[in-house]
C-alpha cells in the first residue's frame, strides 16, 4: 500500500480533530455513542451505505453482510459507521423503480458530501441500486467500493430450474394461452424465489453488478458469487478491509472510472447478453464522470464482442451456474483481447493483473470464442424517422423472422390503452402487425416503466403466435424477451415521432442495417404535428415535481441535468 495521506490529511479529521467548540461537539456526540476518542480520531471513517429494507427481498441478507464489512473495517484500522440509503425495490415501487434511481444518487451523494466520511463502502444489486449508489458515489468523487448483494439460488418446479422475471414471462404466456392449471402455476409461484439475492437470470441486477466488476469498482470476482454462498461473506469482510486502504491510497472512483473503463464495460455487457437497461445507467454514470457516450459506441463495440454467457433470458442457464463454472472472471478472460487490461481497479491492481489464473471449468455455461452463443453482441442501436435520437433492441432475444420486417402499426395510446384492448376479440391485429405504446417514456410513464416487453394479444396466443415486433419509449426488464423495440428517443410525451403514429401506418424494422423508419410521407407527418397536443401530468408536487421538470431523455441517461457534471462538490464549511 502507497500511503498518499496523514491521520490529519483525513476529511473526517476536519469533524473530530480540531481543538475547537465545533470540534468538542463533534467528538462528545460520538462519545454520547458510546465510543472512545481513539476509535474514530485520525482514522478513516467508513460509510456503509446500505440499501437493506424489510420490503427489499433482493436486499434482505445486507443487514448480515453490513456486519460483515465492518469487521473487515475494524481489522483494517478504519472507523465504520452503517448508514441507510434509500432502497430500491423492483418488485414493489410504482409507477416505477428508475424513477427513484436518481433518488437514492441524490441520497448517496448528500449522505457523504455532509457527514465526516472518507470512504464508502456502496451495498446494493436490485436493478437501480447499482447505477443509483455509483453515480452518487461520482458525483462526490470520495474513495468507494462497491458490494454486489449477489443473486439468489435458482428457482425448482416439477424438477426444472426457473429464472426469476424470464420463467414467469413464459409461463404467464402459458397460462394465458390456456395451457397451465391453477395448481401449476401457484407451484411455480412458491418455487421460483427460494432465497435472498437479486434475480438470478441475466435481468439488470446480473448485468449491472458484473458492469461495475468490469469497470474495476468491485473486488475480483464479486458480481457472481450468490447472495446465500459463504464466499459472500468473506468478500463484504475484504471489501470492508480494502476501503480502509483505499483511504489512505487517496484512490478515487475517478482514477478507476476512464473512458477505457467504460469501454470495457460495453463490452463486457455484450458478452454476457446484458439487460437493455444497461445502456442507460452507463450513459448516466459517465456523464456524471464528465464523459460521453453516445449510443453509436454501444453498436460499434456490439459488432465486435460475441456473446459467451449462455444465460437466461438469451441462454438456458442461470447466475448460480454461471459463478460455479469461474463467474465473470472467467468470462472475462476469454475476451481479454478485446478490454483495456491496463484499467486500474479497486483492489490497486490492474483488470489484466486480476483476470491472472481465471479459467472456464463448464463451457456449456461460458463458450468459448469458437462457439459463441451469439455472434456479434446481443444488442444494437437503431437509428431512423421513428427515432432520430436512437432506439434498442436486445437481438440476441429477438426472433430471426423479424430481424426486417414491415408491418402495420397496432397502436395504444399509453397503457392502460393497452390493457384494456389487449384481451378483446375484436382487437384488429395478426402476426405481422407493428404493437406500438405510445407514453411509457422518462416523462410519460412517467419514469419509463418496463411496459416494453408487451404482451401478444390472447386471440394470437390461442393461435400458437409467441412473438411480434413491438415497439416503445419504455423499457423492458433484463430478464425479459421478444422482438421488442425499447427507448425509443425522444419519447411520444414530448413530441417525438412515436407521438404521431397512427393505426394502419407501416413501420420498418430492419437490424442487420440499424433501421427504425415510419413509413409516412413527411407533409403528413407535419400536419399530425400541428395537431399534437402535449398530455397534462396528473401529479405535480414533490418528487415527481422535480423529477418531471429536470430529467432528461433515455439517449442522455434520464438523470437529472443539474447533476450532470464533472466537479464533485465542495466541502462544507465547519462552523
Amino acid at each position: 500500500m502507497t500511503t498518499k495521506k496523514k491521520p490529519e490529511d483525513l476529511r473526517s479529521y476536519r469533524w473530530f480533530g480540531p481543538d475547537t467548540m465545533r470540534g468538542f461537539g463533534h467528538r462528545s456526540r460520538m462519545l454520547q455513542l458510546g465510543y472512545r476518542r481513539e476509535d474514530f480520531t485520525g482514522k478513516p471513517v467508513i460509510a456503509i451505505m446500505n440499501t437493506w429494507s424489510e420490503i427489499n427481498p433482493c436486499h434482505a441478507h445486507l443487514r448480515e453482510r453490513a456486519e460483515a464489512v465492518k469487521r473487515g473495517v475494524w481489522q483494517a484500522g478504519g472507523f465504520p459507521v452503517e448508514v441507510p440509503a434509500f432502497s430500491i425495490t423492483e418488485t414493489f415501487m410504482k409507477p416505477s423503480p428508475m424513477l427513484y434511481r436518481n433518488l437514492l444518487a441524490m441520497d448517496t451523494e448528500e449522505a457523504l458530501h455532509s457527514l465526516p466520511i472518507d470512504g464508502a463502502v456502496l451495498m446494493g444489486g436490485c436493478d437501480k441500486t447499482t447505477p443509483g449508489l455509483l453515480m452518487g458515489a461520482i458525483s462526490m468523487n470520495l474513495p468507494a467500493i462497491f458490494l454486489p448483494a449477489g443473486p439468489m439460488l435458482r428457482g425448482n418446479w416439477n424438477g426444472k430450474p426457473l429464472g426469476s422475471g424470464t420463467d414467469l414471462w413464459k409461463y404467464w404466456t402459458e397460462r394465458c394461452a390456456g395451457n397451465l392449471s391453477d395448481a401449476d402455476w401457484n407451484a411455480i409461484e412458491c418455487g421460483i424465489a427460494r432465497s435472498p439475492g437479486f434475480c438470478m437470470t441475466m435481468g439488470t441486477a446480473s448485468t449491472m453488478t458484473a458492469l461495475a466488476e468490469a469497470m474495476g469498482m468491485t473486488l475480483p470476482g464479486a458480481s457472481s458469487i450468490p447472495a446465500a454462498d459463504s464466499n459472500h461473506v468473506r468478500m463484504a469482510m475484504d471489501s470492508g478491509r480494502r476501503i480502509v486502504d483505499m483511504v489512505w491510497e487517496d484512490s478515487k472512483p475517478h482514477d478507476i472510472l476512464t473512458l477505457a473503463a467504460f469501454r470495457n464495460a460495453i463490452t463486457v455487457d455484450m458478452a454476457i447478453g446484458g439487460s437493455t437497461n444497461a445502456i442507460i445507467h452507463l450513459v448516466a454514470l459517465a456523464r456524471r464522470r464528465g464523459l460521453d457516450l453516445p449510443l453509436h459506441l454501444f453498436d460499434e463495440i456490439a459488432r465486435q464482442v460475441p456473446l459467451l454467457a449462455n444465460i437466461r433470458p438469451s441462454g438456458e442457464f442461470l447466475m448460480e451456474d454461471f459463478y460455479y463454472a469461474g463467474g465473470l472472471r472467467a468470462l472475462m478472460a476469454e475476451i481479454k483481447d478485446l478490454l483495456h487490461l491496463d484499467c486500474r481497479t479497486v483492489n490497486g491492481k490492474t483488470l489484466g493483473e486480476n483476470l491472472e489464473g481465471a479459467r472456464v471449468v463448464n463451457r456449456d455455461v461460458i463458450r468459448g470464442r469458437e462457439a459463441p452463443l451469439f455472434d456479434g453482441g446481443g444488442t444494437a442501436i437503431l437509428y431512423g424517422s421513428l427515432a432520430p435520437d436512437g432506439a434498442v433492441i436486445k437481438t440476441a432475444a429477438a426472433d430471426r423472422r423479424f430481424w426486417q420486417h414491415t408491418g402495420p402499426a397496432v397502436v395504444f395510446k399509453d397503457y392502460r390503452d393497452m390493457d384494456a384492448r389487449m384481451k378483446h376479440e375484436d382487437l384488429n391485429v395478426d402476426e405481422n402487425s407493428v404493437l406500438v405504446l405510445q407514453n411509457a417514456g422518462p416523462l410519460g410513464g412517467p419514469g419509463m416503466p418496463e411496459w416494453g416487453m408487451l404482451p401478444i394479444p390472447n386471440k394470437l396466443l390461442r393461435r400458437g403466435v409467441r412473438d411480434m415486433v413491438r415497439i416503445s419509449d419504455a423499457r423492458m426488464s433484463g430478464t425479459s424477451y421478444g422482438t421488442c423495440v425499447l427507448h425509443v428517443s425522444p419519447e411520444s410525451y414530448v413530441g417525438g415521432p412515436l407521438a404521431l403514429v397512427k393505426d394502419g401506418d407501416a413501420i420498418t424494422l430492419d437490424i442487420p442495417n440499424r433501421k427504425l423508419d415510419l413509413l409516412v410521407p413527411e407533409a403528413e407527418l407535419e400536419s399530425r404535428r400541428s395537431q399534437w397536443i402535449q398530455p397534462v401530468p396528473k401529479e405535480d408536487r414533490g418528487y415527481l415535481a422535480l423529477y418531471r421538470e429536470r430529467v432528461t431523455q433515455a439517449h442522455q441517461g434520464c438523470d437529472f441535468d443539474f447533476l450532470v457534471r464533472d466537479a464533485p462538490p465542495e466541502e462544507p464549511e465547519i462552523h
